[in-house]
This record gives C-alpha cells, sequence and structure tokens, in this order.
C-alpha cells in the first residue's frame, strides 16, 4: 500500500478512535516541536507536522493507534499488519519469557 494511502486509512481510523488528526506547521513555532498526541478541553487531538513525508506520518500516526484499543472496527489488513508490527514492539509482555510449567 502507498504511504499516502496508509496514511489516509489511519486518519479513518483515528477518527473512529475519536482521534481527531489537525496537521499543523509546527516550524512556525520557534521551539522544537514534534507530532503527537494529546488531549484538549477533554478530547483527543494528534497534531501532525504537515511537512513531514507521507511515510513518516504513517509510521508516527500507527505507533500512536496500535496504543488504542482499535478491534471492535474494521481496519483493512495492511492496516491491520502495520498496527500490529508496532503493538509487538511496544507491548512489554512481549519481552518477557516465561518459564515452562
Amino acid at each position: 500500500m502507498k504511504p499516502e494511502s496508509l496514511y489516509r486509512e489511519l486518519v479513518e481510523l483515528a477518527e473512529k478512535l475519536q482521534v481527531n488528526v489537525s496537521e499543523q506547521n509546527l516550524r512556525i513555532t520557534g521551539i522544537k516541536v514534534r507530532s503527537g498526541l494529546c488531549k484538549v478541553k477533554g478530547e483527543y487531538v494528534f497534531i501532525m507536522d504537515k511537512h513531514k513525508p507521507w511515510h513518516k506520518k504513517a509510521k508516527i500516526l500507527a505507533k500512536c493507534l496500535s496504543q488504542m484499543k482499535h478491534d471492535e472496527f474494521y481496519v483493512i489488513p495492511a492496516v491491520r499488519d502495520v498496527l500490529s508490527r508496532y503493538t509487538e514492539k511496544t507491548d512489554p509482555a512481549a519481552d518477557q519469557t516465561t518459564a515452562p510449567t
């Protein structure tokens, strides 16, 4: 899947999860700012640097959404694969090994 299409699908999933994705020009702030999730007036907003290339936008948003409960929504297989990659990397239980009983 092309990075632009992947990003668009991730934005749609974010909307289903009640996360508004807002692309902003973060270069004009005068301080070093990164894209990320925040809560504004009780609602989640993901602020994305609009100058990032599509593949980086998709990666940043996928990392965030992989940590949210999205099982109840239909997610196309390509997006599900990307989300599962980030879920596996950030799941602390995945790093632990269990001893056989």
